[in-house]
């Protein structure tokens, strides 16, 4: 009996993804290369750290229903939910407000269930409660055989799936950023690069827990700390999915000198850091730092997300 073809010749991803450099001079200006790694075009339905942190995970699913958590606008619920619809796996997502339930679903909830995901409403101290033994006995108790991934699908499998992105990166950058939700990517990013490389997460929530969540990540992933990684934490702009005037003038100047469409929630903060950071002198001169693009903008759930 022949074993299922592995995930990645069944979604036909894009990679590695390319690594692209772009002159701007609020780099140039310091001796600092920007290079930009688009993981936005990895799959247009599971894209960046979404496919990477969700591959292995899926891989241990082995078709069994998928239950996992997220916010009325969760990337990694969408990510989730279309995987389910592509490989045709059954999907389970426990949204956070059991109010919502109540109300019509935002686009992001309607594209999960589109894609066949079945959503439970918790109230949020039960979300918050969402690990204990007590709210997971539930769960199962609920909806049976199923297997589940966490908030944001970071675990062990999440941070060895990411690992890819940085032997990917390995010997072209110095520098490698990515905007942090939960820990996993800079993870696996850093594990994966080689020696001399550092990883620098720019984390877009507040709180100050993403640091000892990395390092938890990794222990559980690779049995010790891994590569050479550090947090910069002063561009989470209020919080998770929130925005100012100054993050939108920014974002909105770089997608006209560059091309690119920025996406607010998380690829904005990091641009946005990377470059007040080469402002510092944070970087020496002949740095190049690459800025992984984890993900593209949707006008209408962005939209939405950030007016929450």
């Amino acid at each position: 009996m022949t074993s299922p073809p592995r995930l990645d010749a069944r979604l036909r991803p894009r990679l590695p993804s390319p690594l692209r450099e772009v002159h701007d001079e609020r780099f140039a200006r310091h001796g600092v290369r920007l290079l930009l790694k688009r993981d936005d075009l990895i799959h247009p339905d599971l894209p960046g750290n979404k496919w990477r942190k969700l591959t292995l995970n899926l891989e241990a699913a082995a078709g069994r229903t998928v239950l996992t958590f997220g916010g009325a606008y969760s990337n990694h619920l969408r990510a989730t939910a279309a995987a389910g619809r592509l490989l045709g796996f059954p999907t389970v997502g426990v949204v956070r407000g059991d109010e919502l339930a109540h109300r019509p679903l935002n686009p992001s909830l309607a594209r999960c269930a589109a894609d066949g995901m079945r959503l439970h409403f918790v109230d949020r101290t039960t979300y918050r409660a969402k690990t204990s033994p007590e709210v997971l006995e539930g769960l199962l108790g609920r909806f049976g055989d199923v297997v589940v991934v966490p908030e944001g699908g970071s675990n062990a499998l999440a941070a060895q799936g990411c690992t890819a992105l940085g032997r990917e990166l390995a010997g072209e950058v110095d520098v490698a950023a990515v905007a942090c939700g939960t820990g996993g990517t800079l993870a696996g990013l850093a594990a994966g690069l080689a020696a001399g490389q550092r990883a620098l997460g720019v984390p877009v929530v507040g709180g100050g827990f993403l640091a000892e969540e990395v390092a938890r990540l990794q222990h559980e992933a690779f049995g010790s700390r891994a590569g050479d990684w550090t947090l910069e934490e002063r561009f989470t702009f209020g919080g998770y999915a929130r925005t100012t005037p100054d993050l939108d003038a920014f974002a909105a100047d770089f997608e006209e000198r560059h091309g690119l469409p920025v996406e607010r929630v998380y690829v904005a903060k990091l641009l946005f850091a990377l470059t007040a950071l080469a402002g510092e002198g944070a970087f020496a001169p002949g740095t190049r730092v690459a800025a992984v693009v984890t993900g593209a903008p949707d006008d209408a759930l962005q939209e939405s997300s950030v007016s929450r």
